[in-house]
């Protein structure tokens, strides 16, 4: 292929660029100075948000120990339509399949519905007057009490709103979302003292800022978990290292750092196989594709543990358009084998530490009883890697789960997606022989 001085120059510039981003993220990654948790990776960890169960989405064939209720279609406005007129028929299927599969629900109580709107003809990114705060909060609290009575011992984890610093979501001021958040927080704490009440889930660049303020006016008192949205699109998992350092800032400001912080949705636009997936706004202006979209996936749950976050759903399993399965919801795409494999890895090991080297390799350590292992990947390029001699690993496998013979201290080729270096134990050893 000939090369023309203009294609050449944006070349040049590319190359530039992807080193720029290397040492911004190698700076990013000492500035916040990554402390994973010291206890083994759990099942919760790995969230999904699933929308179309039971049909025409059947329960994910991977594992997973989270799920978050969103754009499922049971938040107040789908279960109580008009004023004291019920339906949890959807609600009460859900939970039946999270505890028949051991999976633990996390319920949003925001919108508002129309009939209990302050401004029931306003426009949100739902049904009109969804966005705006409730015009009476008894009946807020009359909604909270019936949810959380019904579902007491069966929801452990609730959510006071989705993304309040976005005008689709929510319309009204921030001290507005305190009140809705201190009332909540009352009624459920008397309901059930042992459930999580997550704070309001902001989201992006703009969300650390709403949040600030929203901690300053004492929003961190009816939070057991800080919840926030870690959106980067259409930048790389690795951008997300800022948002968690900005957010740890206004956590230790507000003297809330031990508070649990749980990244509540975060996903990107990813291609289809079976149908087409048009870019949309300048948030979601490129589209993954199933190479790439598996590669984020793998290492933004690494990331995420790495910074501190303790739950991380993600944006979602059966979206349309941003999907670990096809639009059918049924057949699977590369990042859904990407996000299994992860979380092999992860869960019931202990990450020692993960940080990118000088060359822009970033290594996660990981510890087992029995072993040690390494994540490792390059977000910028494919490089060779030299394998460390004291690492005495054996075994590549990568993230649709092929396994690669190694001999000591061999050299590999690393890129964007993530590889795990181990060392096989022989089969006599791993059945205790």
């Amino acid at each position: 292929m000939s090369t023309t001085p203009r294609s050449a120059l944006r070349l040049f510039a590319l190359l530039v660029l992807a080193a720029i981003s290397v040492e911004l993220w190698k700076s990013r990654a000492r500035a916040t100075k990554l402390v994973p948790p010291s206890e083994p990776v759990p099942l919760s960890f790995f969230g999904l948000h699933i929308h179309h169960l039971p049909q025409p989405t059947p329960w994910p064939r991977v594992s997973f120990g989270s799920w978050r209720l969103w754009d499922a279609y049971v938040v107040w406005p789908n279960v109580e339509p008009q004023k004291g007129q019920w339906d949890f028929s959807h609600l009460d299927r859900y939970i039946s399949l999270a505890e028949s599969h051991g999976v633990e629900i996390l319920l949003p109580l925001g919108l508002t519905p129309a009939w209990a709107s302050s401004r029931p003809k306003e426009k949100s990114g739902y049904e009109h007057g969804n966005a705006a705060e409730p015009r009476n909060i008894s009946d807020w609290s009359e909604y909270v009490r019936e949810v959380a009575t019904r579902y007491k011992g069966r929801i452990h984890a609730y959510e006071i709103w989705n993304e309040p610093n976005l005008s689709d979501f929510f319309s009204g001021r921030p001290d507005t979302m305190l009140e809705l958040a201190r009332e909540a927080y009352g009624v459920l704490k008397q309901v059930d003292q042992t459930v999580l009440v997550v704070s309001p889930s902001a989201t992006g660049q703009t969300g650390v800022a709403w949040l600030e303020h929203y901690l300053h006016m004492g929003g961190g008192a009816y939070a057991d978990v800080i919840g926030f949205h870690f959106y980067v699109t259409p930048g790389a998992p690795e951008a997300m290292l800022e948002l968690g350092e900005r957010l740890r800032a206004v956590l230790e400001e507000n003297h809330l750092a031990t508070k649990p912080l749980w990244n509540t949705e975060t996903g990107w636009l990813i291609e289809n196989r079976l149908s087409k997936v048009t870019p949309q706004n300048s948030s979601f202006s490129r589209v993954l594709t199933l190479e790439e979209a598996s590669a984020y996936v793998a290492r933004s749950y690494l990331l995420n543990w790495a910074m501190g976050v303790r739950r991380f759903y993600f944006y979602s399993w059966d979206s349309e358009v941003g999907g670990l399965t096809e639009a059918d919801g049924q057949t699977l795409k590369p990042p859904a084998t990407a996000f299994a494999e992860t979380e092999k890895w992860l869960v019931g090991a202990r990450m020692v530490s993960c940080l990118p080297d000088r060359s822009g390799a970033w290594i996660c350590e990981l510890s087992r009883p029995d072993h040690r292992a390494w994540v490792v990947w390059n977000p910028a390029r494919t490089a060779k890697f030299k394998i460390p001699e004291a690492w005495t690993v054996n075994e590549e496998r990568d993230l649709s789960g092929k396994q690669l013979s190694l001999s000591p201290a061999c050299t590999v080729f690393i890129g964007p997606a993530p590889v795990l270096l181990s060392r096989e134990r022989p089969s006599r050893e791993r059945q205790g022989g």
